[in-house]
């Protein structure tokens, strides 16, 4: 079976964003200034093929604690779809 995660890798909400506090300072200068508290992560798309939904999540789960996320700074969530 063939599968794709969608995967949302953020700062932990304890730590400063910088990147996001930098948009969040600039939103008044371009007509936004009800927006507030920008958080800025990264978004990854990947496909892969599994047995089952199952083995799938422990492989997706498995590459994000590995290779995708710091997890002493980012959390991540993901979800998968069967393609």
């Amino acid at each position: 079976m063939k599968f794709t995660a969608e995967i949302d890798v953020m700062p932990i909400k304890s730590l400063l964003d910088p990147q996001g506090k930098a948009v969040s300072a600039s939103m008044g200068n371009v007509g936004l200034s009800e927006i507030k508290n920008v958080r800025i992560g990264k978004h990854v798309t990947l496909e892969i093929e599994a047995e089952n939904l199952e083995i799938a999540n422990n492989k997706v789960d498995e590459a994000c604690k590995k290779m995708l996320c710091n997890l002493i700074m980012e959390s991540y969530t993901f979800k998968l779809t069967e393609v």
